[in-house]
This record gives C-alpha cells, sequence and structure tokens, in this order.
C-alpha cells in the first residue's frame, strides 16, 4: 500500500499545495513553523478522519478559508482510488472512489497509517489515557469489527454517564432503565475486551523479538493488557459480559455518588515489562524509548499481518528524538517495505546511507516544491 499522490486546499497554512510521492521515503525538508508537520498531518486526516493533534476540525481549516480539502490516491495490490476529506464550519465529508460514505466506519481502514512523533515516545511513560488511545485508533484501523463495537461502546457508555449524572441530581433511580443501559454497555465492552486483548497478544508476539534485537539479546519485552476485570484467553464473551455486570453492580452506588461509570474498557491499560520489572516505573528513558521503538514496528508487520498489506509510516520529527542505534535499526526495518514519510529540519543528523534515494521536498512558509523541480 502506498499513497501516490497528495491535494490540498485550504488546509492549516496550505492554500493550494499538490505533491506526487515516492513508493519508498519522502522527506519533508524544512524550517520550523514552515508546514512540514501540516502535511504530514494531512496526510493522518485523509487515513483517519481525523487529527492526532486537535479534536476540533475547524481548526483544520485555513484562516480566511471556508472549507479544507484533503485528496490523495492510494494504490493497493488489488489497484488504486481516490480518498477524499473536506472539512466546513458545518461538518465532514468523507469520500472513497468518489462515493461519500455515511459512516466513517466505512471510511477508516482503506489507507492504514503508523504515526511515529516525539510524543509517542511517552506512548509508555504517559497516561493510560495515551494507551487506550493507542489501541483504538490502531485496531479501529485494521478491525472494522472492532470499530464498531468501539464506537456503540462510547454511544452508550455516554448515555450511561448523563444518566448517572441525573439521577445523582435528582437522587432518583429508575433501575429498569439504568439495567438497560448496564446490559447494552456489558455486551458491547465484551466485545471490546476480547479483541483488545487478542490484539495485545498479538503484539507482544511481534514486539518481544524486535526489543531484544535493539537491545543486543539483553533485554525481553512483555506487554500485558491491564483490564478491571481478568481476561484472558481462555475466556468467552458471554463469561466476559457476566463479569463485567457483576462489576457494575458492585459499583452502581459509588456511580451514583459519583455520576460516572468507573470501571469497563474505558478505564483500562496496558503495561509494558522489561525482564519483568515494570518500565513504566523503574524503565530508564532509554528503556521506554526502546519500547516505543518496539511497538511501533511491531505495529507495521501486525497490520501486514492483518490486513495483507504493508501501513505507510509516518515519522514526523523524530529521528532528532532517536539515538544511533535505534535511528539505525528503524531505518533498516523499514527499508524498502513501508513507504516512508519523514519530517527534518536537517539531514545533517540522518544517516542517509539508510535513506534509499529519497525524494525530498522542500517545505517553506506553506508551500511544497520537489527538489529535483
Amino acid at each position: 500500500m502506498y499513497l501516490k499522490d497528495l491535494q490540498l486546499r485550504g488546509y492549516r497554512n496550505y492554500d493550494k499545495a499538490e505533491a506526487v510521492f515516492s513508493q519508498n521515503i519522502n522527506v519533508f525538508l524544512g524550517e520550523n513553523a514552515q508546514g512540514k508537520t501540516n502535511m504530514m498531518e494531512s496526510i493522518y486526516v485523509l487515513a483517519m478522519a481525523r487529527s492526532h493533534r486537535t479534536a476540533n476540525d475547524k481548526e483544520l481549516i485555513g484562516w480566511d478559508q471556508e472549507f479544507a480539502k484533503v485528496t490523495g490516491r492510494i494504490e493497493k495490490s488489488q489497484g488504486g482510488f481516490p480518498l477524499e476529506i473536506i472539512l466546513s464550519k458545518k461538518g465532514k465529508k468523507a469520500k472513497l472512489n468518489h462515493l461519500e460514505q455515511k459512516k466513517l466506519s466505512a471510511y477508516i481502514g482503506h489507507l492504514n497509517v503508523i504515526l511515529f512523533a516525539p510524543e509517542d515516545l511517552s506512548l509508555v511513560k504517559g497516561s493510560p489515557s495515551v494507551r487506550r488511545k493507542f489501541l483504538d485508533m490502531e485496531m479501529g484501523q485494521m478491525s472494522p469489527i472492532y470499530l464498531h463495537h468501539l464506537v456503540e461502546y462510547q454511544k452508550i457508555l455516554k448515555q450511561r454517564n448523563q444518566y448517572l449524572k441525573q439521577a445523582r441530581f435528582k437522587n432518583k433511580v429508575d433501575q429498569t432503565y439504568l439495567d438497560v443501559l448496564t446490559d447494552q454497555l456489558a455486551a458491547e465492552g465484551a466485545e471490546v475486551l476480547t479483541e483488545r486483548f487478542k490484539f495485545t497478544k498479538r503484539l507482544q508476539e511481534w514486539a518481544e523479538p524486535i526489543h531484544k534485537s535493539i537491545s543486543q539479546e539483553k533485554e525481553q519485552l512483555r506487554i500485558e493488557y491491564a483490564s478491571s476485570i481478568p481476561v484472558h484467553s481462555e475466556q468467552d464473551k458471554n463469561q466476559l459480559m457476566q463479569d463485567l455486570l457483576e462489576q457494575f453492580s458492585k459499583n452502581q452506588q459509588r456511580e451514583l455518588d459519583q455520576g460516572t461509570t468507573l470501571s469497563g474498557p474505558h478505564r483500562d491499560d496496558l503495561r509494558f515489562y522489561i525482564n519483568d520489572k515494570n518500565v513504566q516505573t523503574y524503565g530508564s528513558q532509554g528503556q521506554q524509548r526502546t519500547t516505543a521503538l518496539s511497538v511501533k514496528l511491531a505495529e507495521i508487520e501486525l497490520m501486514f499481518e492483518m490486513t495483507g498489506e504493508y501501513p505507510v509510516l509516518l515519522l514526523d520529527d523524530v529521528l532528532s528524538e532517536l539515538d544511533d542505534d535505534r535511528q539505525t535499526h528503524l531505518l533498516k526495518s523499514i527499508q524498502d517495505k513501508v513507504q516512508t514519510f519523514l519530517t527534518t529540519t536537517s539531514l545533517d543528523g540522518v544517516k542517509k546511507e539508510l535513506l534509499n534515494d529519497p525524494r525530498i521536498f522542500n517545505v517553506s512558509d506553506g508551500q511544497i516544491k520537489m527538489e529535483s523541480e
């Protein structure tokens, strides 16, 4: 899978821009605040129909523009097709092969991307919400089934939380209505838990040997899904649902007192261990970075395993954050295999021998131009 070209209209600081990309490595080169990260973000938006930098789509529309449009052609082993995202004050439209998609879940997954930015190094040491977002964004691309159950879970969770707040305010509970919401939440929660557990197990299988290689056989990485209820491979969904219902029942009075749902997949976490020690608590900064890098490289292979296509890799100013050994391992891992986009202010600190014939684009003041042009 690769992104053949990209056209921007009214996007951030780009009034109008277009580029044709290499199937291998593409470099966005320029000073800070010129639009390199905006260009990278637009590719992410084309894939995910949302930004990784802001939850407010209006911020993506240029200062004096009525709308923003991102268009690109995707090439896969079975053929190519265009994708298009149009953002306006009224909302967003997502088009697949020129046809508007009524549900974003039908759009997401046609261009798979993996983003690696400096903030992703906080995947390990950041808050649990960072890791839940990581799970949801990556799994949502690979599995339409997971995305469907996640959307349903979040919708019912919102309804349930609103009702808990309302019941707390009125000091009166309609137990039948609350039970209906709780049953629905537990059913969708069991689906989400099942898929997350399977994904974590497969991610561990890919990440462990990668981490061992980067650490020169000195460290063994283990990844665990930390749930508010025990989850293991032999459990069926019905049992998980019952366990969730039991947890909700146990917490009901506290939830009514606090006006929110206190357990479930929206409160879960991932844990990382190196040689059986928790990396989040006891790992050095180097170990935390190696773990994050191992997970990102494992994602590439896992995405190929699950979809039959390698994803597009977005490296947003991350090479400068990696030492020589980690940088070498990253660039060798993707060489001639994954279409890669990287942003940098200079190629001086990048191992050029590991960049196989890169296509370089100079970015300046909202303008993008291929270096050989």
